[in-house]
């Protein structure tokens, strides 16, 4: 009934690793490592989303804009918007949608 995971901690930088830590009728909660200078590639969320940083530093692109989010800052984007993530050193986030 009472689990306790090291998921987050044990994922790896290597590119891109996506973990899903949970899924219900309501929400999602993905877990994004993404190596230093890689690019998670373009595309859209099916529901608004909120992102938090956990470590690292990446710049968020989205609409022609660019934000610069860094560990311990989060950050909302809406739905089907399509935008794509580049870390500007090993950075791990969350996405909570």
């Amino acid at each position: 009934m009472y689990t306790v995971k090291d998921t987050i901690k044990n994922q790896e930088f290597h590119k891109l690793k996506v973990e899903k830590l949970a899924k219900t009728n309501t929400i999602e909660i993905l877990s994004i490592s993404l190596e230093k200078d890689v690019i998670f590639p373009e595309h859209t969320s099916p529901t608004d989303a909120q992102l938090i940083v956990l470590e690292g530093d990446i710049n968020f692109h989205i609409q022609g804009r660019t934000f610069h989010i860094t560990e311990q800052q989060d950050f909302s984007f809406p739905k089907e918007i399509a935008h794509w993530v580049k870390a500007n050193e090993n950075s791990k986030f969350l996405i909570i949608r």
